[in-house]
């Protein structure tokens, strides 16, 4: 026992150390920056105070935070509306399955700044939707559909998307079809059966989905920046110009850790409605 533990470690030391170094080092510091003074030009000071989480739960900043968790909240719910029905038909699509998995994997391979900016040629004023619509007739002057809620949630629809349709795929791919041949000896019609059997026995590659595409969308900050010019704010912007603009380590700190609470309390949700084979799904 003693030798098969002590090879154990060996095996993971590397692994440990890089996690150590590079992970739970990071988030101790941030997590006693968060609890100190903010000095002139950025300076820390290292008095305790928890001048910064009041500022992180004031009504400026807990709209900022409500307001990523909403955006955030309807597009994964979008991505989930859109992937489900994708993913069954790749999970079904026979010798098709595979190059329908590998476009899935596509927008991996290219930079997600590249692939926003494409979109804003497509939704400006100016841009093809608007002058297509005009020319049709069918509009007399341009949709905003920029510098809106309306296009945050697009931006944030497409951009990770990939990341719900994957898990669902995979939860798709392992259900067992005898389940399915069953209801259908005893009656049960598509619907009932895909309500009844299938949406039940793929809820954790659901739920897995929903967490991964979630996460980084509430923290995301390009898409804001480049679709509303900085107008409108998610929590990520605001962390981002704590540490950066304004020199405010310790809000950026406490802003962090708040967000990263919320990461771990999806997990938990997660852990607590899945068993260990469904677990497997956020890897």
């Amino acid at each position: 026992m003693r030798k098969s533990f002590k090879k154990a470690y060996l095996l993971l030391s590397p692994s440990l150390f890089w996690l150590t170094l590079f992970l739970v080092i990071p988030v101790i510091f941030i997590a006693i920056v968060s609890f100190t003074t903010n000095g002139d030009f950025g300076a820390i000071i290292y008095e305790f105070s928890t001048k910064a989480y009041t500022s992180a739960f004031s009504s400026l900043y807990a709209k900022v935070i409500w307001q990523s968790v909403w955006w955030a909240f309807v597009a994964t719910v979008v991505c989930l509306v859109i992937a489900y029905p994708f993913a069954y038909f790749i999970a079904n699509a026979g010798k098709w399955k595979n190059i329908l998995l590998l476009l899935v994997m596509v927008p991996f391979w290219t930079n997600l700044l590249i692939r926003l900016y494409a979109w804003i040629i497509l939704l400006n004023n100016q841009g093809v939707i608007n002058n297509f619509l005009l020319d049709l007739g069918f509009i007399e002057e341009p949709l905003q559909l920029m510098y809106s809620p309306g296009g945050v949630i697009l931006g944030l629809v497409y951009g990770f998307l990939p990341f719900m349709i994957l898990p669902i795929y995979s939860s798709i791919e392992q259900l067992d079809k005898t389940y399915l041949d069953a209801a259908e000896d005893l009656g049960a019609g598509p619907v009932r059966t895909f309500l009844n059997v299938t949406l039940p026995l793929t809820f954790p590659g659901i739920l897995a989905g929903f967490i991964i595409t979630f996460v980084p969308a509430i923290s995301v900050f390009v898409v804001t920046d480049l679709f509303t010019g900085g107008k409108l704010l998610m929590v990520g912007n605001v962390i981002r110009d704590a540490f950066l603009v304004e020199m405010n380590w310790q809000l950026g700190a406490a802003l962090s850790l708040l967000l990263m609470i919320l990461v771990l309390l999806s997990l938990m949700i997660f852990m607590r409605f899945t068993n260990r084979k469904d677990r497997k799904l956020l890897v």
